[in-house]
């Protein structure tokens, strides 16, 4: 094996070290958005459901005796 061979082979194994490091911090940080990702949707389908109930509520007080909004098909169905 040559110094040149040798010099290539260096070369090689620090450029595959930069990017298995680039790769990782990439990694990283798109785990971070996913887990703020999941929280956030975690909120919003709180705040859904919350609405959903207290619609259902006010169209049970509004009109007695016709099927809660919660319970019934969207328009497109």
């Amino acid at each position: 094996m040559n110094k040149n061979s040798g010099t290539n082979v260096e070369a090689r194994i620090q450029q595959l070290e930069e990017t298995i490091a680039h790769m990782s911090r990439l990694s990283e940080e798109l785990n971070e958005v996913i887990a703020r990702q999941d929280a956030e949707i975690t909120r919003l389908t709180q705040r859904v459901e919350m609405l959903w109930r207290h619609a259902a509520e006010q169209q049970a007080d509004a009109e007695s005796g016709t099927i809660p909004l919660a319970d019934q098909r969207p328009p497109h169905w």
